[in-house]
């Protein structure tokens, strides 16, 4: 078609070394990775040990600086929470990962569901919240119109069909409910900058790549609205660390924060964040 031209040629650096491009839709605004793996052999990319946010491990420097920001982020986004829906209700994390979000929003008063298809990050989940993760099979048989807010952090990317995925997700919602979503930003100056090395492009993992009209759009075919949109500026070191070491096997510490800090500064104009969070209502 011609509203797809192809964006960017990338290999998958954490297993296969396979190659795969990014497509761009036009339409859409929106990246998708070619050719997409069966959804029988996704899971094959998601190595146990290694895939930081199914382990709670602590061995290297991305360990530890990812630790940090998750720890700041989770605070940063109860507290966005809290602005939307004062009275804690009913929360659907979808992508619970370890469950170190869920956890921290049970203490806060809220009632919590999680759903992570990756065993041992569920097993993880639920030995300090028990029988609180469920895997993908749960989803279908959780009541419609029950959650008072649905989280995906740094998960819809993730989707294997985002269109039917996001429906299903969308009838658990209650009417004026809350979806609320995290991901990278393929227009932010750390991907230009980084460009085949930016490592938030993770393939064949990441199936989808977001721009900021993109969120709308792709919402929109459930009638859920843009609400307002939030930077997560952490994720700019992170990820220049990351795709420093894709780039030149290498930290480079000083020039990682370098590169991060211009990302956010230059997203105090342009508002192109390395990584945003949407808070989408329900129209229904």
């Amino acid at each position: 078609m011609k509203s797809h031209k192809r964006h960017l040629k990338l290999k998958d650096y954490l297993v296969s070394g396979d190659s795969f491009e990014l497509i761009y839709d036009a339409s859409r605004e929106l990246l998708y990775t070619h050719p997409k793996p069966e959804e029988s052999k996704l899971s094959g990319y998601y190595p146990d040990t290694n895939y930081i946010s199914h382990t709670n491990q602590k061995k290297s420097i991305f360990d530890f600086f990812y630790h940090v920001v998750r720890y700041v982020s989770v605070q940063r986004k109860l507290r966005l929470l809290k602005l939307y829906q004062p009275k804690q209700g009913a929360l659907l994390d979808v992508g619970a990962g370890t469950g170190f979000f869920l956890r921290a929003a049970k203490k806060r008063g809220w009632t919590v569901t999680g759903i992570e298809p990756n065993l041992s990050a569920r097993e993880i989940a639920n030995s300090k919240a028990p029988n609180t993760v469920f895997d993908n099979s749960r989803l279908s048989r959780l009541t419609a119109n029950s959650f008072d807010v649905i989280t995906l952090w740094h998960v819809l990317e993730h989707l294997p069909n985002l269109d039917d995925d996001i429906k299903v997700i969308q009838k658990l919602l209650k009417p004026n409910g809350r979806i609320v979503v995290a991901v990278p930003n393929f227009k932010s100056f750390d991907a230009e900058y980084f460009k085949t090395f930016w490592a938030a492009y993770d393939v064949p993992r990441h199936l989808w790549h977001f721009s900021q009209p993109s969120i709308s759009k792709v919402f929109s075919q459930v009638q859920m609205k843009l609400e307002s949109s939030h930077p997560l500026v952490m994720d700019a070191y992170y990820v220049s660390l990351l795709s420093n070491k894709l780039k030149t096997g290498s930290l480079r510490i000083l020039n990682s924060l370098w590169i991060g800090l211009l990302s956010n500064l230059k997203a105090l104009k342009s508002g192109e964040y390395s990584s945003l969070i949407y808070v989408l209502k329900n129209k229904n």
